[in-house]
Formats: structure tokens, C-alpha cells, sequence
């Protein structure tokens, strides 16, 4: 296998504000692997869950040390290839995982959903994402939303560094237009919550009522993710039997172990690629998930339509999609990830079923 990374820029045309900043722009990088005439390709990057940090620089660096190695091997059989992407950090062994995956797809000519026994038709709408700010600049962002598409499923960033008093104002402010919108349209919208783990303990308490009166549906990550395991999952346990909804744990699961430590205490997961080092590992949370009966969500940073498309091989196992972060850039080199009214269609085309066109997009080699 030949190896070559490119860097690019994704922009967004609205900048995200979360509990732990605000983000406008990022670098990724295009991985390519090319064998015997076939160039699968994927995509990584950087990011930062408050208690873990990886840059773009450093995954590239490991990805550039490793090619070496891929020059005597081939993409199949995948389990002979499972030692050396082991040794990688979750973003780089993402990269190759989304690469090798695609040329698999793509050498027999069919998308991984298909590969996979999945029904595309099984998929339902996505979440689209209102970042902290300003009750009015968050209103005119929802609105922005609903002429870009028929947004059924709304998530809502709260944790607030400015306070629970912010915190409650946005959400006021969004459930009223919500239920504005049901009464103009007829069209009822679901209210999540993410709080990125915004808040202590106390805090996710006290916002349990006001959450469940302004009928949201779901709480993700309300509690700061730990290193220590122990009392990582403490919080989760410490919470659970108070929240009258779904408690979903994100920045807190990154792997299969995380899941099966954390699933006495959640209702459900967020799964996201580059903290699960790609689909390999992405699939069998799915599968164990759904088994031991935890809702599936799916989800992204500031990604472009690549690893959306990846992730959206995913969609017919998912219960709650999130993966709106392309819709939201102004230069994604991506084609290939559609929508059906509010709904992703996973990509029919072989492989990820993702073209990349370089026109689109700042591409540079690293």
C-alpha cells in the first residue's frame, strides 16, 4: 500500500460555540491508500474533549512514521493489519481505518452499508446544532436551520460558561420557537440537549425540571468527562436515577470498553469516528449497544462530508443521527452525503460512497 496524506481547511459559515469554546475553522487531513490500481481514502484531524487533546499536526506525524510499514502490506485481510493500527491514537488509526474501508468497499464494488446487511430505508432524521450565544443569535441561527432544511430534531448546546441563568434563557427562548413552529406548521420538533460537560453535579441536578418542562427529549454529557474511570462513571451512576430523560454519554465514550462500563448508568451513547479510531471499532459499539438495548447515536466535530459519510454507513442502526457539521462549512471538498427532507441517505456508491474534489477545497500536501 502507498500512503499520502493532504491537509485542508474546513470553514464553517457559523462559527460553534460549546461549553469549551468556540471553533470557526479547522485542518484535516485527506488520507489516500493506493493498491493494486484502487485509492481508498479517509478523514482525520484534530480535537479536544476537555480532558484529551490530539492536534493535526501530531496525527499526521504518526501517520507519515507508520507509512513505511504499509508499503509491504495489503488492505486485506484487515485482521492482519489490527496490531499495527492498535498502536496508533484514536484520529490516526481513524484516517487509515476510513481508508482501508472504503478500498475494501470499493474492490467489491459495493457501500459498507450494504456489505454490512444494512437497510438504508431504516434511517431517520438528523439533529442540526444550535451553539451557545446570544438568546436572539441563537434564534436567528434556528432560523437560518429551517430555510437550509426542514429540521425536525434540534440540539441545543447549553453549559454555558456565562451560567445556569444563560443556560435557562437560551432554552427558554429556543422551546418557545419550537413550539411557535408546531403551531404555525403543524410539524412538531424534538428539543435536545448537550451540555459538553458544562456542569457539576449540582447544576445537572437542578436542570433536570427545566429540561423536562421544556420537553427535551434527551441530556447528553452534562457532567465534565474524567481520566479516572472510576469517577467518570460515579457521575453518570450519580445522576442516572434522577433524569427524567435519556442520559447519553459522549466526550465519556470513546471505545467498546468505555460503553460496556458506562451502560448500567446511561440510556445511550454518542459514537463518533475519530474518537473511536474509525468504523471497525464504530460497528461493534452499534451492535453491542443496541443489544444490551442503549439508543445509538451518531455523531461529529467540525467535520467534512467524508467522515459524515463514513459515520452515515452507520444510519440504519442509529437512533439518534447528528451529523450536520457539513452542512455548516463554506469550502467541504466533499460530494457525496445527501439528504431526503431532514433525513442523511447513506452514500450508494461503493465503499464510503465519497468523492473528493480538490477544486473545492485548499488542499495542500503535508
Amino acid at each position: 500500500m502507498q500512503l499520502r496524506l493532504q491537509r485542508f481547511q474546513l470553514t464553517k459559515a457559523v462559527p460553534l460555540a460549546i461549553s469549551r469554546g468556540t471553533t470557526a475553522a479547522v485542518e484535516h487531513l485527506l488520507v489516500s491508500l493506493e493498491h493494486d490500481g484502487l485509492t481508498g481514502i479517509g478523514e482525520t484531524g484534530g480535537f479536544d474533549t476537555g480532558h484529551r487533546q490530539y492536534t493535526t499536526d501530531a496525527v499526521a506525524a504518526e501517520l507519515e512514521a507508520v507509512a513505511p510499514q504499509l508499503e509491504a502490506l495489503a488492505p486485506q485481510p484487515l485482521q492482519a493489519l489490527e496490531p499495527l493500527l492498535a498502536a496508533l491514537s484514536p484520529p490516526a488509526r481513524c484516517g487509515l481505518d476510513l481508508a482501508l474501508h472504503d478500498w475494501w468497499g470499493k474492490r467489491l464494488n459495493q457501500p459498507l452499508h450494504r456489505l454490512w446487511g444494512l437497510d438504508p430505508g431504516a434511517c431517520v432524521a438528523t439533529s442540526v446544532t444550535l451553539g451557545l450565544g446570544p438568546p436572539e443569535a441563537v434564534l436567528a441561527r434556528l432560523e437560518r436551520w429551517w430555510l437550509q432544511l426542514p429540521a425536525t430534531r434540534i440540539k441545543l448546546k447549553l453549559g454555558s460558561p456565562e451560567g445556569v441563568a444563560h443556560d435557562l434563557a437560551l432554552l427558554a427562548a429556543v422551546a418557545a420557537a419550537l413550539e411557535q413552529r408546531r403551531q404555525s406548521t403543524g410539524g412538531a420538533c424534538e428539543l435536545q440537549v448537550d451540555a459538553n460537560g458544562g456542569w457539576d453535579l449540582g447544576t445537572a441536578r437542578a436542570m433536570l425540571d427545566p429540561l423536562e418542562r421544556a420537553g427535551v427529549v434527551l441530556l447528553e454529557q452534562p457532567l465534565a468527562p474524567l481520566l479516572d474511570e472510576q469517577l467518570d462513571t460515579a457521575g453518570f451512576e450519580a445522576l442516572e436515577l434522577d433524569c427524567p430523560m435519556p442520559l447519553v454519554a459522549d466526550e465519556s465514550c470513546w471505545n467498546l470498553a468505555d460503553l460496556v462500563r458506562l451502560a448500567p448508568y446511561v440510556d445511550g451513547i454518542n459514537i463518533k469516528l475519530l474518537k473511536s479510531g474509525g468504523l471497525a471499532e464504530a460497528w461493534l459499539m452499534a451492535q453491542v449497544a443496541r443489544r444490551l438495548g442503549l439508543g445509538v447515536m451518531v455523531g461529529c466535530y467540525s467535520d467534512g462530508a467524508l467522515l459524515n459519510g463514513a459515520a452515515a454507513q452507520l444510519l440504519p442502526l442509529v437512533t439518534w443521527p447528528d451529523l450536520d457539521s457539513h452542512l455548516n462549512l463554506v469550502d467541504d471538498p466533499f460530494t457525496g452525503l445527501n439528504l431526503a427532507g431532514d433525513g442523511l441517505v447513506p452514500p450508494p456508491g461503493p465503499g464510503l460512497g465519497i468523492a473528493h474534489d480538490a477544486g473545492l477545497g485548499g488542499d495542500r500536501a503535508c
